[in-house]
């Protein structure tokens, strides 16, 4: 801790009493039901919902991986920032209705109601183990990288002192505590993050000056379509695949959505938080740019860009207020994850095995799930650098693997109601053996010796994973019809109120408006701010060109 003043540490210590506060008021709320222990009571506002999307979202593998890639090649990587923006739109004017009238605790449920008890269980079991390679393993990596950083510490003790931490409120308090203290998080992330950017410029000599210290196509998000990481056409065709997956179907994201009070607190929340998706460019990765004119010892090394610009750059008292923003990131991205995993432990694999359990039999269960999930992320952990060593190109191309299948299913789900279980089993199957040979086939060619180059196993182990994701998207969608078409129809329950073709006539989708409270003058707001946002991205698209 020798790099901390004593101002530095009252910040720190301040910020974890009133998290601690939070989620002991929450703890204290907690009635030990599922539905308050695992969607909060149903009972969570536009602005805490838009807060917690946005802060288990901004996890360590931003603050360390999207500063570290901003370091190595620029502002492209934020074109998975900014993507976000439209696809938080789609989840709440496309998946929010169908999610909430349908009453799911969960993703996977949705997918049965929809298809079939087996593509129930494959997205179940496919999605937990998806956090430990990516969302559990990447933040505790991550977040040992810059607890070292600044305190000195092993990256191991680092790590297990973060999850002590997060545990506390997590386990105890559920889904309200982790929203609440969520809400907490985002508000200090921003906080810091935006001080470490003002002062991190004014040191370059503010966008003219960085601009003369840095490759002439580092501000350039828009690159040809052979770049090795963010080809324009992986990144039009294939990220999109990417966010839908991650941002409507991934539960640790919907969750937050599902506890809302209303269709429209939840359509609300998740326009707020495309407005705060546009940030992370300008608080996450510009500062990384920063750190690359201003240090030129980290390029060999671009994930320290974050922690070094913390501290050789930030004066005392800053140094605490950017440190307690990095720690609310990483904490409430690792809270998020666990609380998931307890959800679908419990929810899709333990009561479909117990149908007849407790209530306090599904709160413990839930519980006691998040240490297995804690226990697997770190044993992932080392092999994570034959993927990629910048860790949030490594979290994308891990995605793209898993993602597309699922994508498929949801979303073609919800306009052809002629899909039915076996073409969605078949898709999802044929997804997972494709995605699993490609990340195969990349840690093989990445070990030593490698595939031999002009071979067919080497083509799919080097392309883009953005194309990658873009072709397993394709291919699933043909198996997802072709054996659909092949099979019988699914009968009225597996498309009424669930497909766009009962599900939302226009009356039926005003009268549900109606009965929430919800008047024209509001739906016009809210259709205001979604044009609003997606004119913005427009511009700082063609700013940043």
């Amino acid at each position: 801790m020798s790099n901390l003043h004593l101002f530095d540490l009252l910040v720190i210590a301040g910020y974890f009493l009133v998290l601690l506060g939070i989620g002991y008021w929450a703890a204290r709320r907690e009635k030990n039901v599922s539905a308050d222990y695992f969607l909060a009571s149903r009972d969570v506002g536009w602005f805490a919902v838009g807060a917690s999307l946005f802060a288990s979202n901004i996890g360590s593998e931003h603050l360390v991986g999207l500063a570290g890639t901003g370091a190595a090649s620029g502002l492209a990587v934020g074109h998975f920032e900014w993507l976000a923006c439209l696809i938080l739109l789609l989840l709440g004017w496309l998946f929010t209705p169908f999610y909430l009238r349908s009453g799911v605790y969960t993703m996977p449920e949705f997918l049965e109601r929809r298809f079939n008890p087996a593509a129930r269980t494959y997205f179940t079991w496919v999605s937990v183990i998806g956090y430990v390679l990516t969302k559990i393993s990447v933040t505790l990596y991550a977040g040992g990288v810059v607890i070292r950083a600044v305190t000195g510490w092993d990256f191991y003790t680092a790590a297990i002192v973060l999850i002590v931490v997060t545990g506390l409120y997590t386990i105890f308090g559920g889904l309200r505590a982790v929203v609440y203290t969520e809400v907490l998080q985002a508000i200090v992330l921003i906080l810091g993050s935006v001080t470490l950017m003002a002062i991190g410029l004014s040191r370059v000599g503010g966008f003219s000056g960085l601009e003369a210290k840095v490759p002439a196509g580092f501000f350039s998000m828009w690159k040809p379509s052979n770049h090795p990481d963010f080809p324009w056409t992986g990144i039009v065709f294939g990220a999109p695949i990417l966010g839908i997956w991650y941002w409507c179907t991934d539960q640790h994201i919907v969750q937050r959505v599902l506890a809302a009070k209303s269709i429209t607190q939840a359509r609300t929340g998740t326009i707020f938080a495309g407005y705060l998706k546009i940030l992370p460019v300008f608080i996450f990765v510009l500062p990384g740019v920063v750190a690359a004119a201003l240090f030129t010892d980290i390029h060999s090394n671009p994930d320290s860009a974050y922690p070094t610009l913390v501290t050789r750059l930030l004066p005392d008292g800053a140094k605490g207020l950017v440190l307690a923003g990095m720690l609310a990131a990483l904490m409430s991205s690792l809270a998020s994850a666990f609380n998931a995993c307890s959800t679908l432990l419990t929810w899709d694999v333990y009561r479909k095995m117990r149908p007849t359990a407790s209530e306090q039999q599904l709160v413990r269960v839930g519980r006691i799930s998040a240490a297995v999930m804690v226990f697997l992320g770190l044993l992932w952990i080392p092999f994570m650098k034959y993927v990629s060593s910048q860790i949030y190109i490594y979290l994308q191309s891990v995605q793209a693997y898993i993602a597309p299948p699922i994508a498929a299913c949801f979303l073609l789900g919800l306009f052809y109601r002629r899909l039915n279980g076996s073409g969605a089993i078949a898709s999802l199957l044929t997804g997972l053996v494709l995605g699993v040979l490609r990340l195969v086939l990349e840690l093989t060619n990445k070990a030593s010796g490698g595939l031999e180059p002009g071979t067919l196993w080497h083509w799919i182990a080097t392309i883009n994973f953005l194309h990658f994701a873009v072709l397993l998207f394709v291919i699933c969608t043909v198996v997802l019809f072709v054996v659909s078409l092949m099979t019988p129809p699914p009968g009225p329950e597996k498309t009424e109120g669930l497909t766009y073709t009962y599900g939302k006539p226009a009356m039926g989708e005003l009268a549900v408006a109606v009965k929430e409270g919800e008047t024209a003058g509001a739906r016009r707001f809210e259709v205001g701010l979604s044009v609003l946002l997606a004119i913005l991205l427009g511009v700082l698209w063609i700013v940043f060109r």
